[in-house]
């Protein structure tokens, strides 16, 4: 037992627990005679035990605890558990009704009893007969440990709300629609495409629907079409599933319901047990409306994990406990937005597999039932006077640098070809449109919603119906176009606010003549400038993409055997799982990229499914204000500049001259350089790649021709049609009438070539390597050059693009206090996890090539480092600067580590490492790929320290969660490595030999950049080396060994080049300096982006604080955090430690209270 024991425990240790009848004394005259017949079964085998001790019954009165409720629920294992505790009580006994004299006997035939728990559930076959039980209170009048009329409110969900909204308790919003079962069509329901309004109240999608009765758990919810619709069907748990996914999107049409609106809450439900008005323990689930996947133990209980509760959470709990007037109550939390919400209340419920909590429920119980009868029967007892909730100061198993944070910044995967038509129109059904929606307040207008583009194909179809029958001209010039929208509109069969989008601009003057296309002058008076963009959509082979990655992505973090162990990454999961991890994934509003970020999120967290409710749970994208998203229909006068400049140099019928490479390249990147030396005379290679597409066009043509091809179905279920259409639509728009290139147009040709080489490669069609080799050379130029040709534009537009993203990074760097909102595990409770007080917190910003651009030309030429005088800074530019292709899939990681040896003000006490991948291989990479220096470059002294991985452990015991270098977790050989230049797509590593450039022949040691350390050689003996992190060895992502994909060549999905270091020596000082530079750089923008924030960041609800938020040494709530600028430079501290980055032993870290350095702690 443990040391919770308490005053009032009985010293012999021999507990009075008996079902049935006993022989006693009651508190009315005459006592009631056991009945033997009634102990029969399983409650002979419990009792056998003590049946066999002597045991003689104390002289003094004994207070009868009675349970009255059915067997199932009497007989479960914390029933069992807690009653042989309460029985400690010298002057407790327990006795329990059996189910059959509840269901059968009168209630003046039960049991007598001073104490009755007795809660409503439903049995094997009966329902428990609550009126029953109400009529006994009311005859025996015992201290009523659950009160029973309130149980009749607990099981009607209308009700549930009422009472939790006039205890002022935050609730979801929420509106109930009552059914007549004769007559159910007859409600106030209106259901629309993407919402439902309810008694006018009006819930778009994503909500919920729950029944009104609390016994009915088919809890549905229901998705939004840009989401991929549907709906989510929870459930009662049946064996390992509790909710399923289903493409059905219309509500329910009959029965009683409450509709209410769905909470964000990252995937994870919070379990609430209250034991009185002051005890309540916590405990985190995954939530079943994420996969449907019921995680188990060993012993098949359903996984939990405790965790703590803020102060409002826990008045909330007092709240719940004593407005429902009932002491043992289990309820519902969901953490959302910075708040908590209670979405179900449960009535009678007991925490499974907690022993802590066993020993806390008896006790509390216990005092309970002795403070208010111990008196009126004259037991001599007294309160202890021991406290309830000891608080406790967690402390690391400390180990040398501990991860405390990765941010990545991630392209989306592989992508239908993106298509554009522009058209301006005049009709006036356009412009009835426009105004419906509310164009004329911005002057634009996006339509995404199904409704939407139906209304736009319906005025389509109207004006080719119009045009068919007379045959006015001046709709007549547009017959193409429209005919075009119609189509693109009509594919798929269904709309899906994924796949097709329309803009309108209203043009004042209408449009000015722009190209060759337009045979007449512009007309007068407003029009409305069209833009229809199609395609662009998530593929398969980018889901794959995305969802390996985050598989691989576990492997950056390190440790964790457990119930994950047996593949690679268990680390995070068990992190994640344990409610040590706080993630957060962010997204644009781009669907493509919000299906990349839901399927990495299933490969890093390993769930399962569709891959809808992942992204409505895990996935953050609405309101990002241009944190991630680019309006690229807007540019900057700059990259208008740049354009037109790129323009001129490209339309040049002659050989590259110096000059044009001084012009063109006056960074100098081999990349670059290349691609202009491929190229030679612009126009020609232009000309060359227009016939090759003339070629290619033609042959799709005799393709359509043949019947075989017929019904050829191409990738992703693409028609030879829709190809045709695809590439007829370049070759005109590629070269207008007077025989000029229009160069904006190379991106789209390389992107519709890659994705034929790629995907549509057993169609045969002659040319198209050497289309890709062309176009590739073109776009390598266009495409990061629009960015900024020389270094002051690089920067003036990667500003432009990425100010709210690099603030944002900057916070997460720096988060100078806890949020209280994020599950934390309970280190009280935590059985089997040996560092409850780690706590990494990862942040992920998927986005599209805008962004990945920028944000790397800021830290390219920001001025983070000095070439000149760091050695490894200069390889990294030279490696960066060989790259030519941000591909799809692209990834720049900051990890932040911390070093609890120095001291808590020094520099030196956080480190910073960034890395980065160009994405996913192309067809014809494996030859030229530039070659960096490996991820996280180590010494090859870990080597002999690192340890074997150990055996799997249990949940019951926990070994401390340590560093696993990757090569234990991909199996491959242990050796100081080097990437072999060529090799299939698995990335297959080669020993290193003494001679390998870069390496040390010294021994066995060897470091990639001898010069760059700040440190001397000596301090390796200490132990505190930066670079003496475990060897980590390269992982790249192949696709080869994939189950579900056979093998690569068939699958079409390319392998994705591993992580290369930038750099791995970097202090947090360093790292803020140079965001903080970054942004104050431009004080126009720098305003912009703060107001974009302070919108995005609501202090008061989000728990962010300011950049430079320096908290006094005490725990603050996120509200109280004073903000104000910085007054002197940054000198940081540590929170609780995370997770460690590298072996070797260190001393858990004391803090001294008296020291004045700034308590820095990370946490969102």
């Amino acid at each position: 037992m443990s040391e919770t024991g308490g005053e009032g425990w009985g010293q012999s240790g021999n507990p009075t627990f008996v079902f049935g009848y006993e022989d006693r004394q009651g508190p009315e005259e005459g006592g009631m005679k056991n009945e033997g017949e009634m102990r029969k079964g399983e409650e002979e085998g419990q009792e056998k035990e003590e049946d066999n001790e002597d045991y003689d019954s104390p002289p003094e009165r004994q207070i009868v605890v009675g349970v009255c409720s059915m067997m199932k629920k009497s007989k479960s294992k914390p029933m069992t558990q807690i009653m042989e505790r309460l029985c400690k009580f010298e002057y407790i006994t327990v006795v329990i009704f059996p189910e059959e004299v509840i269901l059968n006997e009168p209630v003046d035939k039960w049991p007598l009893c001073d104490c009755l728990i007795s809660f409503h559930s439903k049995g094997t076959n009966e329902r428990f007969p609550l009126d029953k039980a109400v009529e006994y209170a009311n005859l025996r009048n015992p201290l009523l440990i659950n009160d029973l009329n309130m149980q009749y409110y607990i099981q009607d969900r209308r009700e549930v709300y009422r009472i939790l909204q006039e205890e002022g308790i935050d609730l979801p919003r929420y509106a109930v629609l009552t059914r007549d079962p004769d007559r159910p069509e007859e409600c106030n329901l209106v259901e629309g495409e993407d919402h439902v309004e309810v008694n006018g109240e009006v819930f778009p999608k994503p909500f919920v629907e729950k029944p009104v009765c609390a016994e009915d758990h088919n809890v549905y919810i229901y998705y939004p079409t840009s989401a991929g619709g549907g709906s989510q069907r929870l459930f009662r748990k049946i064996g390992s599933r509790s909710s399923v996914y289903s493409p059905e999107s219309c509500v329910r049409k009959t029965g009683s319901y409450i509709y209410e609106e769905f909470m964000p809450t990252d995937g994870t439900d919070v379990k609430v047990y209250t034991v009185g008005p002051d005890y309540a323990h916590a405990e985190a689930r995954k939530s079943p409306a994420l996969d449907g996947k019921v995680e188990r133990d060993s012993e098949g209980k359903e996984i939990r994990y405790p965790v703590m509760l803020t102060a409002m959470e826990k008045l909330v709990a007092r709240k719940v406990c004593l407005a429902f007037k009932q002491t043992v109550c289990g309820f519902d939390l969901l953490r959302a937005n910075g708040h908590s919400f209670v979405c179900d209340v449960n009535g009678f419920s007991f925490v499974k597999n907690s022993m802590k909590y066993y020993d806390d429920c008896a006790k509390v119980l216990g005092n309970m039932v002795m403070r208010e009868l111990a008196p009126q029967f004259h037991i001599p007892w007294s309160i202890p006077m021991e406290a309830e909730d000891i608080p406790i100061v967690p402390t690391t198993s400390g180990t040398m640098m501990e991860l405390r944070c990765v941010i990545a910044i991630i392209r989306h995967g592989d992508r239908t070809p993106k298509q554009k038509m522009k058209m301006e129109v005049r009709h006036p059904l356009f412009f009835e449109l426009f105004e419906k929606y509310g164009g004329y307040k911005s002057g634009k207008l996006k339509l995404k919603k199904p409704k939407q583009l139906q209304e736009v194909l319906d005025i389509a179809r109207l004006l080719l119906a119009e045009l068919g029958q007379h045959t006015d001209c001046e709709i007549e010039e547009k017959k193409g176009k429209l005919e075009q929208l119609k189509t693109v509109l009509e594919m798929y069969g269904h709309f899906s606010g994924i796949n097709r989008k329309v803009q309108l601009t209203y043009l004042p003057n209408g449009q000015p003549k722009a190209s060759s296309e337009e045979e007449e002058g512009p007309k007068e008076g407003p029009s409305l400038l069209l833009v229809l963009k199609w395609g662009g959509e998530l593929t398969p082979a980018g889901r794959v993409q995305a969802e390996e990655l985050g598989r691989a992505f576990r492997c950056m973090y390190p440790g964790g055997q457990g119930d994950y162990a047996g593949f690679p990454g268990c680390g995070l999961l068990r992190l994640h799982s344990t409610y040590r991890h706080d993630l957060k994934i962010y997204a644009s509003d781009e669907g493509r990229v919000q299906m990349t970020a839901a399927a990495f999120a299933k490969g890093l967290l390993a769930l399962e499914g569709e891959l809808t409710p992942i992204l409505v749970q895990m996935v953050k994208s609405a309101n990002m204000n241009g944190m991630l998203d680019s309006d690229s229909e807007s540019l900057t006068d700059c990259q208008q500049r740049v354009k037109a400049r790129l323009h001129e140099i490209m339309q040049k019928d002659q050989d590259f001259t110096e000059a044009d490479y001084e012009k063109l390249a006056p960074t100098g990147s081999p990349s670059l350089v290349n691609s202009m030396k491929i190229i030679g005379n612009p126009v020609r290679t232009c000309d060359q790649v227009y016939t090759l597409i003339q070629s290619l066009t033609s042959q799709i043509r005799k393709r359509l021709e043949d019947p075989k091809s017929a019904d050829l179905q191409l990738y992703h279920s693409e028609t030879l049609e829709l190809m045709l259409q695809r590439w007829s639509k370049l070759e005109r728009d590629f070269r207008n009438k007077s025989g000029r290139y229009d160069i904006s147009k190379i991106p789209d040709i390389y992107d519709c070539v890659k994705y034929d080489t790629q995907h549509n490669a057993t169609l045969g069609l002659e040319d198209t390597l050497e289309l890709f080799r062309l176009s590739r050379a073109l776009a390598d130029i266009v495409i990061p050059q629009e960015y900024g040709i020389n270094k002051p534009e690089k920067m003036d537009i990667a500003q432009a693009y990425c100010l709210p993203l690099m603030k944002k990074i900057q916070l997460d760097l720096q988060r100078t206090h806890e949020d209280e909102a994020v599950n934390k595990l309970h280190p009280l409770y935590s059985r089997g996890v040996m560092s409850p007080g780690r706590h990494v917190r990862t942040r992920l910003y998927f986005t599209s090539e805008s962004h990945v651009h920028s944000l790397l030309s800021i830290f390219r030429y920001g001025g983070l480092l000095d070439e000149v005088k760091d050695q490894q800074w200069k390889q990294a530019m030279d490696y960066l600067s060989a790259v030519s292709e941000l591909n799809y899939m692209t990834q720049i990681v900051i990890m932040l580590y911390e070093d609890n040896n120095k001291d808590p003000g020094s520099e030196e006490r956080f480190h910073v490492e960034l890395h980065f991948s160009p994405g996913v291989k192309s067809c014809e990479d494996e030859e030229n790929i530039p070659l960096g220096f490996g991820f996280r470059p180590a010494s090859a002294e870990n080597q002999e320290k690192q340890t074997n991985q150990g055996s799997l452990e249990d949940l019951s015991q926990d070994e401390p969660d340590r560093a696993l270098p990757l090569s234990e977790l991909i199996s491959i050989r242990r050796s100081p490595m080097i990437r072999n230049r060529k090799t299939s797509s698995m990335e297959v590593l080669s020993e290193t030999s003494p001679t390998s450039p870069g390496y040390s022949s010294k021994g066995a040691s060897y470091r990639l950049f001898p010069s760059c350390s700040r440190q001397s050689p000596e301090i390796k003996q200490t132990g505190l080396e930066l670079f003496s992190m475990p060897a980590v060895k390269r992982f790249s992502v192949s696709f080869a060994r994939h189950p579900t994909n056979g093998f690569e060549g068939c699958s079409m999905v390319p392998s994705i080049y591993p992580l290369e270091t930038l750099h791995n020596s970097l202090s947090l000082k360093q790292v803020d300096e140079f965001l903080n530079a970054v942004c104050e750089d431009s004080s126009d923008a720098h305003a912009k982006t703060m107001k974009a924030l302070s919108v995005l960041f609501d202090t008061s609800s989000q728990g962010y604080g300011q950049a430079h938020t320096y908290p006094p040494p005490k725990a603050l709530s996120s509200s109280e955090t004073p903000v104000r600028p910085p007054t002197r430079p940054l000198c940081l501290s540590s929170g609780p430690p995370s997770t460690v980055s590298s072996a070797g032993p260190s001393s858990p870290t004391s803090m001294n209270s008296s020291t004045p350095a700034i308590h820095f702690s990370f946490s969102e």
